[in-house]
């Protein structure tokens, strides 16, 4: 299994092999990827997955073989060449193609058959050895009425039934037509009701090659043939899949039983074959098309919780609204929750003086920075409001729109109701908001990333696979920033490597009671983090303000010996790298020793040096600083003010495969179709942009009446 991988990956042997060794020790892919480089030989965390998923469905494998050998030996059918062929076997659908002829079975009309007796005959015809005589004078022999078999063609007919069946289970038969399904095989859609189709309009009459057709139309098409407006099929030229199985079956001997094993044949592929290897390869582009929509969602999710937080600012968040109101929050730079209420600018009220003042009133109490608008109902009407004030005042101040998906869940999630039990689910939301533009990943992560707005069809995979995907996105970004182990809050610090749901609850309980928590050692006091626990998370854990200052760093407790004795060596203090860490790469170029002889005198390998230099150079370092920052505006836009070949900055807010929407400051978000995302050939947008980015984006076309605007990055066209 260990050199199947690494042939597949391209790794060393070695590679894989420890990386096995350490997930079987129930090490976590994140603290594999940072704290175990000399062991993996510095493997990131997909090459670490990959390896993970690939051993597991290995094992499943060589277990569903033994238990097929099993099962066919109980039978007493187990011969050498068919165990041979099981124990080489490379994938499952090779063992369950192979399994397939002596897999209990319910009653068939080929089970019928052989209860009358039929089988020998049912062979006369697969053998193809007689040259001689009528078919039928051989089957008159087996005419029975006590088993119901009344004529010679009766006994033939249910013979051909039998042949049809092990025709349809012969391994070799399937993997030839599962060849031509997936070569030649076009899926087909049609609408049952022409006029009730609008949805699927382009797939009411649909045809496209099943080696191109694209993830996102197999997903919808999915959705119409489960919402019962299509019907879906595979078309293959039935001809050729005929003849390939008869160049397995029919020899060149002219057999007076020929005409019968055609027969059997032709029906085997339209009664038993075509229908299972269609549901087959349905299940193939259904499967293709998951994998790729999850690694999407997941790229698109991974970009937005990599969004930077807007430090040091009191933020307003305002949830917009009609009749109920837009619910208006302020929060700190610390997040912490000031004070609430509710405004009524828009109809049927229409209070708009009222409410600027109301919104003033917040901006002036609480010395707020910027206002964070949701991107829902009445978002950009709420937005003029906004605007129309700022340009009143004489404080700079700003506004952006955050994306307020899954605001909702949250607002009525335990977790929430948990953190502001005295306010009603409305008023939790634009809090949330408002925290989303703090610090996105401390906000999102506490509501399921299905339901944060960044991928298509999301409702419509395996919901299994994507849940595991996405819980493994929100695991490596938050083990990337690093949590304070003071301030963090369960629902982030259960993402942390090592730390579950229940240990997350028992560091928060720990900290109500006790305080402060004042070193990483401390950790070992809380219960449920054992010796495994504190080595998998402790690395991730920060604390600020430790008297200890490898603490406060990325420097795992195992490796502070190292980089103390690196620190005498480029005769700096901690004190020193707290106040100025650029010292450490200044030391180091002045230094006589390269890294193989300090990583020696450190007691450590090269990589882990490397690491804990990078740790010490930037102390504080946020991954998510290096991202680009959201946009602040103060003025408003509208789909009137926009003219082609206008040339406006937008941020990205989804990727999908056909293209990009951004968000340029009108009520609609822009898309840019993928052939006006880039100069060259692209397969994908994700190849150029990711969500949160801050791009120059041309106006191309506008739409008033269905609101649509097309753009392109591609501006010196």
């Amino acid at each position: 299994m260990i050199t199947m991988i690494a042939e597949e990956t391209g790794l060393r042997w070695n590679q894989v092999k420890n990386t096995i060794e350490l997930l079987d020790s129930d090490n976590t892919v994140p603290f594999i990827a940072r704290y175990r480089k000399e062991v993996t030989g510095s493997l990131d965390e997909d090459q670490i997955r990959t390896i993970g998923d690939r051993i597991k469905y290995l094992r499943h494998l060589e277990e569903r073989k033994q238990t097929v050998l099993k099962s066919i030996e109980e039978q007493g059918k187990l011969t050498p060449e068919l165990e041979e062929k099981i124990k080489n076997a490379a994938k499952l659908q090779e063992v369950e193609d192979l399994y397939l002829p002596y897999k209990p079975k319910r009653r068939t009309r080929a089970t019928i058959a052989k209860e009358k007796g039929l089988e020998p005959l049912a062979e006369m015809i697969l053998k193809q050895d007689m040259t001689q005589g009528d078919p039928l004078e051989y089957a008159s022999e087996y005419i029975d009425e006590e088993k119901e078999v009344l004529t010679a063609e009766q006994a033939l007919s249910g013979a051909r039934d039998i042949v049809a069946e092990v025709v349809s289970e012969d391994a070799d038969v399937r993997k030839v037509i599962r060849e031509i399904f997936k070569e030649k095989g076009c899926l087909n859609s049609e609408a049952k009701d022409t006029e009730n189709c609008q949805d699927y309009e382009i797939y009411k009459d649909f045809s496209e090659p099943v080696k191109t057709v694209p993830p996102h139309r197999i997903l919808a098409i999915n959705r119409g043939e489960r919402e019962n407006i299509l019907k879906v099929w595979i078309d293959v030229p039935v001809e050729s899949n005929i003849a390939a199985i008869e160049k397995v079956y029919v020899t060149h001997i002219q057999s007076i039983f020929t005409d019968d094993l055609k027969k059997a044949i032709a029906d085997s592929f339209q009664r038993l074959i075509s229908p299972a290897i269609d549901r087959e390869i349905r299940g193939l582009l259904t499967d293709r098309a998951d994998e790729h929509a999850i690694q999407v969602f997941a790229q698109n999710l991974r970009a937005l919780l990599m969004s930077p937080p807007l430090r040091n600012k009191n933020i307003l968040g305002i949830d917009p609204g009609y009749r109920t109101g837009c619910k208006v929050a302020a929060i700190d730079v610390t997040g912490r929750y000031l004070e609430g209420s509710t405004i009524f600018p828009h109809p049927p009220q229409g209070r708009w003086l009222e409410a600027k003042e109301r919104i003033q009133d917040f901006i002036v109490k609480y010395e707020i920075d910027v206002v964070a608008i949701g991107n829902g109902t009445a978002s950009r009407e709420t937005e003029k409001l906004v605007a129309e004030l700022i340009s009143e005042l004489d404080k700079s101040i700003f506004y952006t729109i955050v994306n307020e998906a899954g605001a909702s869940v949250y607002s009525a999630s335990p977790v929430a109701k948990k953190e502001f039990p005295e306010l009603e689910a409305s008023m939790r939301g634009n809090i949330s908001i408002a925290r989303r533009l703090l610090d996105p990943l401390s906000e999102l992560v506490k509501i399921d990333p299905k339901s944060i707005g960044v991928g298509l069809y999301q409702h419509d995979v395996d919901q299994i696979k994507l849940a595991e995907a996405l819980d493994n996105v929100v695991e490596s970004a938050v083990n990337l920033v690093g949590v304070d182990i003071n301030t963090a809050s369960s629902s982030l610090l259960r993402y942390i490597a090592g730390v579950n749901s229940r240990v997350a609850e028992n560091i928060v309980k720990y900290r109500e009671e006790k305080g402060r928590i004042s070193k990483r050692e401390e950790l070992k006091e809380i219960k449920g983090i054992g010796d495994n626990a504190f080595t998998q998370s402790a690395g991730f854990l920060r604390i600020s303000d430790s008297d200890i200052f490898f603490d406060s760093t990325a420097v795992h407790p195992e490796s502070y010996d190292s980089a103390t004795r690196l620190l005498q060596e480029l005769d700096l203090s901690p004190d020193d790298v707290r106040s100025n860490g650029a010292l450490v790469r200044l030391k180091l170029q002045h230094s006589d020793k390269k890294l193989p002889e300090l990583a020696e005198i450190c007691e450590c390998g090269v990589e882990t040096l490397e690491d804990i230099i990078a740790s010490l150079e930037k102390p504080g370092r946020d991954p998510r600083d290096e991202m680009p920052k959201p946009i602040l505006r103060n003025d408003v836009l509208s789909i009137d003010d926009l003219g082609v070949d206008m040339v406006l900055k937008g941020t990205v807010r989804n990727v999908v495969d056909f293209g990009v929407f951004v968000d340029i400051g009108v009520k609609q978000d822009g898309l840019v179709h993928i052939s006006q995302v880039s100069k060259k050939y692209i397969k994908h947008p994700l190849e150029v942009v990711q969500v949160g980015d801050i791009v120059d984006v041309k106006v191309i076309s506008i739409d008033k009446e269905r609101g649509r605007i097309g753009l392109t990055m591609v501006l010196d066209r």
